[in-house]
């Protein structure tokens, strides 16, 4: 298994050119925004881009003010090349520095580990953001752009978001704030209002098979399209299914559901006594989360007439789906599935019984599949 470099080690970026393009083509403008907000659903690239860029500044400076090529055969510098990409070679000492935290004029805010160093932080706090700003207000140690990565920004707290704007409202010269989000609709109104909106798509189907070759190689080809089906664009999905051992709870979910209306309970309790220990967090939220998957992926199929192999299942488990969706109403299948998300979702708040409320799903499954209409 290979190891997963985290977004301030990842020197490559697949599947977002146009992003990159937008970001160099500002730069190249000479009116590069202080503010951006980079979009997108989770895992698929954002704060990677962002460390990205911020190399980008540190090597780079001003647009036609990178380093000179050095003297020509007539004496005089021959200035650089425009850049045609954001990117900085891994042996790159600024690279290095980043990967390291240890650059003197990038901050990085996030969520970390709280004052008992047990627990992570809900929030990031206003004292991380007031950090930052002092620091920003210092001139650049290294003579260039001093930036600010928010990893998160939907989890700063009022007093965080507040402290934030002021930056965004009065900014000092050649400094930049790069904010990730997936959930921007959290963020204060302000603060979206002064940055320039940079929406990540999620990943196209070959990007994500060349991510899940660079950093699964282990996996067979078809363990990978598989991922790549459920994975909804994005690679830390996918790769959080693999590392979750989702495949197997998959073929788990998937072999338990299609077996309705004789649901075997016997492998039923086996299963749901797996996922259900308490040491089990990550099996348990991707078994809830297949199974409501699998649920939608029927009412979907039954709602545009489709087959369920055009939703990523193989043949004999399509066939076996479909057979099951055509033994009650598309409306029973939307109340089931609405049952039992909200039934997963009570179950992780109140702390109920997590392998009672998985058979109970998989109950309500069967008994919808027996009384038809």
């Amino acid at each position: 298994m290979t190891e997963i470099p985290s977004p301030r080690e990842t020197e490559r970026l697949i599947g977002h050119e146009d992003a990159e393009r937008r970001l160099l083509e500002a730069w190249s403008s000479g009116r590069l925004p202080h503010g951006w907000l980079i979009t997108g659903p989770k895992g698929i690239g954002k704060a990677t881009l962002a460390y990205r860029f911020a190399r980008f500044l540190l090597v780079h400076g001003e647009a036609g003010g990178g380093a000179d090529e050095g003297p020509s055969m007539f004496g005089d510098a021959l200035p650089a090349a425009a850049p045609e990409t954001l990117a900085v070679e891994a042996s790159h000492p600024v690279f290095r520095r980043v990967a390291s935290s240890g650059h003197a004029d990038l901050q990085v805010l996030e969520r970390g580990l709280a004052d008992d160093g047990k627990r992570m932080q809900t929030v990031i706090p206003v004292e991380k953001v007031r950090v930052a700003g002092h620091a920003m207000s210092l001139t650049a140690g290294e003579g260039g752009w001093r930036i600010v990565i928010v990893d998160g920004a939907e989890d700063m707290n009022v007093n965080a978001a507040n402290a934030l704007l002021k930056l965004l409202e009065e900014p000092p010269p050649r400094a930049m704030l790069l904010l990730v989000s997936h959930a921007p609709g959290r963020l204060l109104p302000t603060i979206r209002s002064r940055c320039c909106r940079l929406r990540l798509s999620p990943l196209e189907p070959a990007a994500l098979s060349e991510l899940l070759e660079l950093y699964r190689p282990d996996l067979p080809t078809e363990e990978r399209v598989v991922l790549a089906s459920l994975a909804d664009g994005s690679i830390g999905r996918a790769l959080s299914l693999a590392d979750s051992d989702g495949l197997a709870i998959r073929r788990n979910v998937v072999g338990l559901i299609a077996g309705v209306p004789s649901l075997d309970m016997a492998a039923a309790s086996k299963f749901a006594d797996r996922i259900a220990r308490r040491d089990a967090d990550a099996a348990w939220h991707t078994a809830t989360e297949l199974t409501t998957r699998c649920l939608a992926d029927i009412v979907g199929a039954g709602a545009r007439g489709t087959d369920l192999a055009t939703r990523g299942y193989a043949g004999p488990e399509a066939a076996a789906l479909d057979r099951l969706r055509e033994t009650a109403s598309l409306d029973r299948w939307v109340e089931v599935w609405e049952k039992t998300s909200r039934l997963f979702a009570q179950t992780d708040s109140a702390s109920l019984d997590r392998k009672q409320a998985m058979l109970s799903a998989l109950g309500s499954i069967e008994n919808t599949a027996r009384s038809g209409v």
